[in-house]
């Protein structure tokens, strides 16, 4: 049953004795509006209305949360802070011999969170805030980028790979109890006990090479006995069918045979190789050619005149960053209820496909501001070639002129390919840069998106596209607010769970905005923050304590 929050005043409450608190810091702005920041009624339905206990109030519990992340603390750090940190206690209103509670509470308060579909709360709180404001148009400006971001498990390598996935296939199997395998042959029996019962890592001589092989060898085989285990056991249960996929996918990506049909480490890496039996959900990841990474990306979209963030996502970090543009425009549109009406972002961004599809969105054309492919070689590029789609023909750097055939690719989408002859490119002074077929002379072949794509590198030059582009330092500053209050580290395992860790960390920094919009503009915040409470709840209630 859902706990509420003692209207009642206590005379040790913080914010009414003395205290040092600046009203301008951040704790001291939220002590302002502490009394409707939050009300217990929004999360109503997260709690049983009859029956049971009363719960730590909701609300104090969403303030409490929201100065975790603000403060990038642990859930036993942050109950420490509700007793011994005047600013917390300011800020959320709390008394002075205020005893704490639980860290659990706080893990069980975002499991509810969670499983109710409420993670976007305070997030969605502060932009309905920002919105009502008028802090937020109703047709936006969207600056948007990246940032890699570690993932909360341990990277493991080949070996440890297959070896957790096995003993964890086997416990998820139930195994581990003596009952259940009594029915197996020896060989199984061998098999979990040495995974279950045993489970370490294999005492050789890591350093010699055949060692390392034949304990290859070895775990290879059983990881194939361990999945014709979990196929005998015709199990339905859904951890168990993970986990022999993820099993089976390692040994895929890893583990190539060689010409006597022994398992070897396969070269190179597998763009969607798993790295982490804690976590499966993480990859490797590069920013750039110098900077690996190993989790997530997150994608973070900003409001160019409030400097709001509107969404916030996670998306994989082997992913490039351009391909998940148009999800986060639907996302913003339909959590924030905004018109993106322009988009800024950097190169990542600036493909023929986002271009296209920019143009031709449901709601109206988007206009994106992105730079085009910038090559390495721009006299032998193919932007050097005067196209011209009507008639069909290309112009080289050189002046000679051919015409087009029309082709299709794999996705049944046309495009025009252009031969040159050889005879004229043998002659060319270009031609040891530009021609690199042996036999034939320069091909150019145009994208599905061709027309998008000569415009915007028309536009490019202009003094008005480059004075859009110096937008995108805006997000640039953003992203790395979040990364002080701690996005870069995820701390939870579960793409709900980290979600939840980015919304409210976004929330943080949007409530920052927020006050600092209010405080420009000479806007009522507390008023706006009553307004928009979803439930209508009744009157402010002060908080002294977080029992019911």
């Amino acid at each position: 049953m859902m706990g509420r929050r003692d209207r009642q005043h206590s005379l040790f409450s913080a914010q009414t004795l003395p205290h040092r608190v600046p009203a301008d810091s951040f704790y001291g702005r939220m002590a302002a509006v502490s009394d409707v920041l939050f009300a217990d009624d929004d999360l109503q339905e997260m709690y049983c209305p009859d029956n049971g206990r009363p719960s730590l109030p909701p609300s104090p519990l969403s303030g409490v949360t929201l100065l975790q992340f603000h403060d990038d603390v642990s859930d036993r750090e942050a109950v420490d802070r509700t007793m011994f940190d005047q600013r917390w206690k300011v800020a959320l209103g709390l008394a002075l011999d205020f005893e704490g509670f639980d860290p659990s509470t706080l893990s069980y308060f975002r499991k509810r969170l969670v499983e109710h579909g409420k993670e976007r709360y305070a997030f969605d709180r502060f932009i309905a805030v920002g919105r009502a404001a008028g802090f937020i148009p109703d047709k936006v400006t969207l600056l948007t980028d990246t940032t890699p971001v570690r993932g909360a498990g341990a990277v493991h390598d080949t070996y440890t790979l297959i070896r957790k996935a096995i003993r964890q296939l086997l416990k998820q199997l139930g195994l581990a109890g003596p009952q259940k395998r009594r029915g197996l042959s020896p060989q199984a029996q061998a098999l979990v006990a040495g995974y279950v019962d045993r489970h370490r890592k294999a005492d050789i001589d890591w350093s010699d090479r055949q060692q390392r092989a034949a304990q290859l060898k070895q775990l290879v085989q059983d990881a194939e006995a361990a999945l014709d285990l979990a196929a005998d056991e015709h199990s339905d249960d859904a951890e168990v069918l993970a986990t022999a996929w993820l099993l089976a996918k390692i040994l895929g990506d890893d583990i190539v045979q060689d010409e006597q049909g022994d398992p070897q480490l396969s070269q190179g890496t597998a763009s969607d190789r798993v790295i982490s039996i804690t976590d499966p959900e993480m990859r490797h990841g590069r920013k750039s050619h110098a900077q690996r990474f190993n989790g997530f990306k997150v994608v973070v979209s900003s409001e160019l005149t409030s400097d709001m963030i509107l969404d916030v996502a996670d998306i994989p970090a082997a992913d490039g960053d351009g391909q998940h543009l148009m999800s986060t425009v639907r996302r913003t549109e339909t959590e924030t209820s905004v018109t993106v009406a322009q988009v800024v972002g950097d190169g990542a961004y600036g493909s023929g496909q986002n271009l296209s599809d920019c143009a031709q969105h449901a709601d109206g054309p988007i206009d994106l501001v992105t730079p085009c492919y910038r090559p390495t070689d721009p006299e032998v590029h193919k932007s050097a070639f005067d196209i011209d789609l009507q008639s069909k023909t290309a112009t080289c750097p050189e002046g000679i002129t051919v015409s087009g055939r029309e082709r299709h690719d794999a996705q049944g989408r046309p495009f025009l390919l252009f031969r040159f002859p050889r005879a004229n490119c043998e002659v060319c002074p270009l031609f040891q840069r530009c021609v690199r077929s042996e036999t034939r002379g320069r091909s150019v072949r145009t994208s599905p998106h061709e027309v998008y794509l000569q415009a915007q590198r028309e536009r490019q030059g202009s003094t008005e596209f480059q004075a859009l582009y110096r937008l995108r330092s805006h997000v640039e500053r953003v992203i790395a607010e979040l990364v002080f209050h701690g996005l870069r580290n995820t701390r939870y395992v579960g793409q709900a769970k980290r979600h939840l860790q980015r919304l409210w960390t976004a929330a943080v920094v949007n409530l920052k905005r927020l006050f600092r919009l209010a405080e420009g503009q000479a806007v009522d915040l507390s008023l706006l923050l009553t307004q928009q409470r979803p439930h209508g709840a009744g009157p402010p209630l002060r908080m002294c304590a977080l029992g019911g």
